[in-house]
């Protein structure tokens, strides 16, 4: 499916005032579903604001209909043309869904503020575990059970991240994901993080104003070399969430949500 090809099966959900001024589409990260974004969108600072909220898997993740083109400009294509037909003001990415905001901007598909949960600007700063299993899936033969087998110990690594009363529900999303679509997807996504390097000069040249919100305990890193750029730069705005790792939308929903809701409204600034 290419970037200028209609993409209509979309899993969206949606909270918030339907003739609210801003309207923002949420882009959860690899593996996950509309539903990691749950608890933040019914916390207060957001549920109470003039906002629409509209959630939206990234196609192919937790069980749902992928595109044939699983490159991150064409999922920014596809993200970007998305949000152009729901009116959206502004994007809240997370994780992979944070990477395909930056290359929106990037890229000209969207013009509005972003912003970037847990996002990973480099190969170096990505989940060892995962670069190991993208690799290993390149191997013929071993790719197919690798991947199964990672998506076998993804919920088990998970599980003491997320709050036990959204335990059960959330790890049942990731139970729902395919090895030979994350297997093809994750390598697109490493060969893009390969042909830039690093994607801080990518997201600074865009000028889009940009929030960055990281867990204090995050795995997936940041190089002192990308922190010092990112904060030497007008447009992008750095922040941390205490007691949070890289599923900080979840285990910190109120928090992300005022950071959130400030952003997207401008009020902090």
């Amino acid at each position: 499916m290419s970037g200028t090809a209609p993409f209509t099966a979309w899993d969206v959900r949606e909270s918030g005032p339907a003739d609210a001024p801003q309207r923002v589409l949420l882009l959860p990260g690899a593996l996950c579903s509309t539903a990691f974004f749950e608890d933040m969108m019914a916390a207060p600072p957001l549920a109470g604001a003039p906002v629409r909220l509209i959630a939206a898997t990234v196609p192919g993740y937790a069980g749902t209909a992928a595109p044939e083109d699983v490159s991150m400009e064409n999922y920014a294509a596809l993200a970007g043309a998305f949000a152009a037909e729901h009116g959206c003001t502004a994007v809240v990415g997370h994780s992979i869904g944070a990477n395909i905001a930056m290359e929106m901007v990037a890229g000209g598909r969207f013009s509005g503020p972003v912003v970037l949960l847990s996002p990973t600007f480099s190969r170096p700063d990505e989940s060892r575990a995962l670069a190991v299993t993208n690799t290993l899936g390149h191997v013929p033969g071993l790719g197919g059970p690798v991947w199964s087998g990672m998506l076998r110990l993804a919920p088990k690594a998970l599980a003491n991240e997320i709050p036990e009363h959204r335990r059960a529900a959330l790890l049942a999303d990731l139970q729902k994901n395919s090895a030979p679509f994350c297997r093809r997807a994750m390598a697109e996504y490493f060969a893009y993080l390969d042909r830039h390097g690093s994607l801080v000069p990518l997201l600074r040249d865009s000028g889009a104003r940009a929030r960055v919100i990281r867990g204090e305990h995050d795995d997936v890193g940041l190089t002192d070399e990308e922190r010092t750029a990112l904060e030497a730069c007008p447009s992008v705005d750095l922040r941390v969430v205490p007691d949070a790792g890289h599923l900080l939308m979840v285990q910190q929903p109120e928090a992300v949500a005022r950071l959130v809701a400030d952003a997207v409204l401008g009020t902090d600034r």
